[in-house]
């Protein structure tokens, strides 16, 4: 059944997607945004933009619909598949793309694509990740190992805990680097302030990035970064940490940054060992366009005297 609240302002409480956000746990400013384009959020019997100034006497009416079921639905998402064979799947995810369906995206995730282009897919402990052993945030584009049986989960997922896969990525960051190569060891966690984000935070759990700069421009710069562990949004919450965060990134990064669609972060290149033939396997796949674009504009202004 659908969820209703409502709100009566006695004094000026600031903008209407950060109250809400405030005064409702299951809402984020990015779902209140949703609910107003679907004239489920009123302010005084009228759609109201999310950035409105909330005012004494305002009336606020919210009506959060039913959760949409998981789907497990094959659909036709046309992948960039990469490499393939009886045992894995190589794809690469565009931006934009959820790896897996979760309460707020339902459907239309990669593994409803995966389950279009292949009945044959691992078992997952969940029920609702059939083949996935790794993950990359929605808006992070790039290479992922997906697993079509459970020998091949198994012994993917052995290789990721192991630390002995190959996983490499690139990003455009905030900054002038002084050091040209460096490692960040520093353990990531739950940002007690706010629970969307995760933070460095000393009771987290271990986290190690090493990182090399590739190209430096004017107040930019292209970086590899090497993942030596897996955690939730490592690459961004690390680099924000050293001062240099992820041009783009909407949670990690400031408002003044380069215009994409969402964070310049990609998955280059991927590397195991094949868990039949237990040869070793490296792929690379080249950045989006927009990445590309950006990077090209960078760089004709870091030739401008």
């Amino acid at each position: 059944m659908a969820e209703n609240f409502t709100f009566k302002i006695s004094d000026q409480k600031g903008r209407l997607d950060k109250f809400l956000a405030q005064e409702i746990d299951e809402l984020s400013r990015t779902r209140v945004q949703e609910l107003i384009d679907d004239k489920n959020i009123l302010v005084n019997d009228k759609v109201v933009k999310a950035s409105y100034k909330l005012e004494s006497g305002d009336k606020i009416s919210v009506t959060i619909p039913p959760k949409k079921p998981l789907s497990l639905s094959a659909q036709d998402m046309n992948l960039d598949v990469v490499y393939e064979d009886q045992d894995v799947i190589v794809v690469n995810k565009p931006q934009g793309v959820v790896v897996h369906p979760s309460a707020g995206h339902p459907d239309h995730t990669l593994v409803n694509g995966l389950l279009y282009h292949t009945q044959d897919l691992a078992k997952s402990p969940e029920g609702f990740r059939p083949g996935i052993v790794h993950r990359i945030d929605k808006d992070t584009s790039g290479l992922l190992m997906i697993a079509k049986n459970d020998k091949a989960r198994e012994s993917l997922e052995d290789q990721l805990a192991h630390k002995t896969n190959k996983r490499e990525y690139l990003a455009i960051v905030h900054g002038n680097f002084e050091a040209k190569i460096g490692v960040i060891n520093a353990p990531i966690g739950r940002n007690p302030n706010n629970r969307k984000q995760m933070a460095v935070n000393p009771k987290g759990k271990k986290a190690i990035t090493h990182f090399e700069v590739l190209e430096q421009f004017k107040n930019y710069a292209l970086v590899k970064c090497v993942l030596e562990t897996g955690r939730t949004h490592q690459i961004r919450v690390h680099m924000r940490y050293i001062g240099h965060p992820i041009a783009g990134d909407p949670l990690y990064g400031p408002k003044k940054t380069l215009k994409g669609n969402g964070q310049f972060l990609h998955a280059a290149t991927l590397g195991f060992e094949h868990p039949a033939t237990h040869k070793w396997l490296e792929f690379s796949a080249p950045v989006p366009a927009i990445f590309q674009e950006q990077l090209d504009n960078l760089r004709k202004e870091s030739m401008k005297k």
